[in-house]
Parts: C-alpha cells; structure tokens; sequence
C-alpha cells in the first residue's frame, strides 16, 4: 500500500519530505505519496515569537496524522516541542545534516559588517548571537522562504541575513562541499559558516523527525525504523532534554549542539541574554556507558548502571547539563515556557 507523508507545503518542507520519501521507498520498496498541509505558522506573516512559537509549524500536521488524514509526517526536529504529543511517537530520525548556521551576506564577514548594518532573522537565539558578535549592527525581524529571504541580501534592503546550513544544502542552494550553485538563488552572495563551539544552534537542528501514530501498524513501524541512525537520535535528545529541563521552547535564546565521539557524547549548551551582553555555557564530555554522569558541583548527580538504554542516558546527561546552568543563573536569562 502506499504511505501518506503529511508535510508542510513550503519548499523546504517539501523537499524534506521528498527526501524521506524516496529513502522510505529505497529501504520498503514502497511508494510515498507526500500529503501537502498548511500549519499556522504558513498561514500567517507575523513574527514566530508573537504567534507562540514553540510548535507553531506541527499543531496542523499532528492534528492530520491523529485524524488518519497521513500516515506519518517529516518534521525539522527544531521546530518540535519537546515534550511527548498525546497518541504521537517520534518513529525514527534519520541521519542529521549539517548542524551549522549560515551569515549570508554579500562579501563581508559579519563581524566586518559597518555599524547600522542591517541583519535579518526571527530567531531570538540568533539576535542574541549576532549581538554578541557583532554589537553595532541592527537586527531586522524577518520570516518568508529561503529565496525571499537571500533576494533580500542580493537586492540590498538587508545586508545579511542567517540561515540554517540543513535548509540551503537541502534546497539545492549549496551543494555537499559548500559550493554555491552558479544559477540558484544563491548565486554572487557570500556564506560564512558558524562554528558550533562558539555559535551553538537550536536544539535538533539540521535533524528531521519522522513522527507516526502512537498505534501505528506493525508495517509502518518496521518501515519508518529503517531510516534511523542512532548516533543522531543519541544526539538530539540530550540536546532536548537540555531545553525541557530548562523549560525553553524551541524558540528561546538557547544554543545546543552535542555529537557522538566514539564511546562518549559531547555536549555545548550556551543560555543567552537577549541583549547578547550576557551569557552562561558548558562544554561537557560525559560516557555513554555505565557510570556517574556530575550534576552540579556539589557532589550531586546520577549514577547509571551498566546496561542503561543509551537514549535514557543521554537524556540524562542533557538533564544534568541544564541544572549546572540553572545553578549558575540560567533562569535569569531565559524566559520560561511550556516546552
């Protein structure tokens, strides 16, 4: 039978989407029929922070799935809360994309950009990077498509905008090494890549979650299972649970970014003023195997014995690393919310 795959109808949802798809139907040899819904958060122009937020682009789209209008839907794991959907399960994540932001200008690096330059982005995480980054320069709320928003940098009426480096390389604006493609839209502009030890990024992004129905049938289950990596999945849920203990939505002025070396995870979390005058972080390696995984610095902490499920595990280790933060004073730089 055919899989209905509800997706966003933006271009970049959809080619998320087709993605998934023709990997779906590369492992089951099953066909995919993408299923175009329109979330909230397409409907309207307004600001991201003034509509909510968190879970403005997957109310719609879960809605649909426990309707039994899909099958199963493709999210960007960022956009996700993070606390569990009512009869929704997260069935695989596949291998995540590169994880890095993108300051898309035309030929300046940021931190050379001239005081009043103007920067465009919706993101309080990236205000308060940019900020602290480059402190003369004026930021400009922006939503709309990729192409709007880099037709906006080559026209001149912003001079930089950021971007996720997962959304241009899916859309076929930069190819695997980079490169531009001469004819695409990014044609003639400059991308400067963030590096993730000084300029963490949201909480699962460059990551998709394929989200299928808690009752879901056997053969959807083994089909969407095919296409998780484990490593990815390790990942994305300490950086998670970085943002549930913390109480931030997806949207808060919080950078995250942990990755699998070898036996260990490694994790950069980084709470921000939204000023960008101010911050708290932690660079933290912990084991993935049995062991005690610190807390805080005095003395507290959880000991995990040998055979834990790794997933817990690491859920644990991002749960550790936000209460160092908020012993710190985290909660005096980030508003909270429900997650």
């Amino acid at each position: 039978m055919t899989l209905r795959l509800g997706t966003r109808a933006s271009a970049l949802a959809t080619a998320q989407s087709s993605g998934i798809a023709r990997a779906l139907t590369e492992a089951t040899g099953r066909d995919v029929e993408l299923v175009p819904i329109v979330s909230e958060g397409d409907a309207s122009r307004a600001s991201l922070s003034s509509l909510g937020g968190t879970g403005v682009f997957a109310t719609r789209l879960r809605e649909a799935l426990l309707a039994g209008e899909c099958d199963l839907l493709v999210h960007s794991l960022k956009d996700l809360p993070t606390a569990p959907a009512p009869g929704l399960r997260i069935g695989a994540i596949p291998e995540r994309e590169d994880a890095r932001d993108l300051v898309v200008t035309r030929g300046s690096a940021l931190q050379q950009l001239p005081a009043g330059a103007t920067v465009g982005t919706g993101s309080p995480r990236r205000i308060a990077q940019v900020r602290t980054r480059a402190p003369r320069v004026s930021l400009v709320d922006l939503r709309g498509n990729v192409d709007s928003r880099l037709a906006r940098v080559r026209d001149g009426e912003l001079d930089a905008v950021v971007l996720a480096a997962a959304g241009l390389l899916r859309l076929g604006v930069l190819d695997e090494s980079g490169t531009i493609a001469p004819a695409g839209p990014g044609a003639g502009l400059s991308f400067e890549a963030m590096g993730l030890a000084e300029w963490p990024t949201a909480a699962g992004q460059g990551a998709l979650a394929v989200e299928i129905a808690a009752d879901a049938p056997d053969d959807i289950v083994a089909a969407v299972a095919a296409l998780e990596h484990p490593d990815t999945r390790l990942a994305v849920t300490a950086e998670r649970a970085v943002l549930a203990e913390l109480e931030a939505g997806c949207h808060a002025p919080v950078g995250v970014h942990a990755q699998v070396e070898g036996e260990d995870l490694r994790i950069r979390a980084i709470v921000y003023g939204t000023d960008g005058a101010s911050r708290l972080g932690i660079d933290r390696t912990e084991p993935l195997g049995a062991g005690y995984i610190r807390d805080s610095g005095d003395g507290n902490g959880a000991d995990v014995a040998d055979g834990a499920d790794p997933i817990a595990r690491a859920a644990l280790i991002g749960s550790a690393i936000a209460r160092r933060l908020l012993l710190r004073g985290a909660a005096d730089l980030v508003s909270r919310e429900s997650s």
